[in-house]
């Protein structure tokens, strides 16, 4: 120790703090020996742990994550398939409903025309006999518009073939220069929504007489005859014999 290390114990006071000074000498001045160099302590136990098990705690954190993500993933495809399958049955269940509907109000259309259709025929028949006329006559032409506008048509003319579909025969009776069934007079109008009858036009039928049919029927073989038949060529010899007999 150096003198002023002896004067320290000695006093039992120490002196003021001041700079720490390090002596790197490598020859101690008190024995005159070699120093042997100061190694880096060690480092500790919990150190090397830790940093062995940072990236067993990484991997395992990255796993669960990935177990998470996987997990997330099956719920969101599960919840879309339902949001799907919920999606298809709304819209099956919206077509089905507009479908009911539109069966419905045109039911009722045409039950509310039906009904009405008495009314119409006494106005046709009131226009035929020219007994409508003023304020009758601007009313018979809304009532025939306003059915108009819900879609109702009258059919029957008198000329139509007679169609058993959409006709209904009253009266039948036989004519001439008829070749089928015919309709000669229209007794009631046929009324129609769409392709949908509401009632058949009833109608006076007239059919062509025997004595036309038997007619039509020969006429038919006759005309095929008539037309196989073609005149026969002229022969070269034939003009020879036509020459020397002039």
């Amino acid at each position: 120790m150096n003198d002023r290390a002896r004067a320290k114990d000695q006093d039992g006071e120490e002196e003021p703090h001041g700079p720490t000074v390090r002596d790197k000498r490598r020859i101690d001045p008190d024995t005159y020996q070699v120093r042997e160099p100061r190694t880096s302590a060690a480092p500790t136990p919990e150190v090397e742990v830790a940093e062995e098990t940072e990236p067993m705690r990484e991997a395992e954190e990255t796993g669960t994550q990935a177990a998470e993500v996987a997990e997330l993933k099956a719920a969101l495809a599960e919840r879309t398939g339902d949001l799907q399958r919920l999606q298809a049955e709304y819209i099956n269940y919206k077509r089905r409903v507009d479908r009911d509907r539109d069966v419905s109000r045109r039911a009722s259309i045409e039950s509310v025309l039906k009904d009405f259709l008495p009314v119409l025929d006494d106005l046709r028949s009131a226009r035929e006999h020219e007994e409508l006329s003023g304020g009758f006559k601007a009313v018979a032409e809304e009532v025939e518009r306003v059915a108009g506008k819900y879609g109702l048509e009258t059919f029957g003319q008198a000329g139509d073939a007679f169609d058993p579909h959409i006709h209904e025969a009253l009266l039948h009776a036989h004519a001439t220069g008829i070749t089928g069934p015919t309709c000669v007079e229209i007794l009631q109008a046929g009324y129609r929504i769409g392709d949908k009858i509401l009632r058949p036009a009833r109608v006076a039928v007239a059919e062509p007489g025997p004595d036309e049919v038997l007619e039509a029927e020969s006429e038919l073989p006759l005309a095929e005859a008539a037309g196989d038949q073609t005149p026969p060529e002229a022969t070269p010899a034939d003009g020879a014999n036509q020459q020397h007999e002039q």
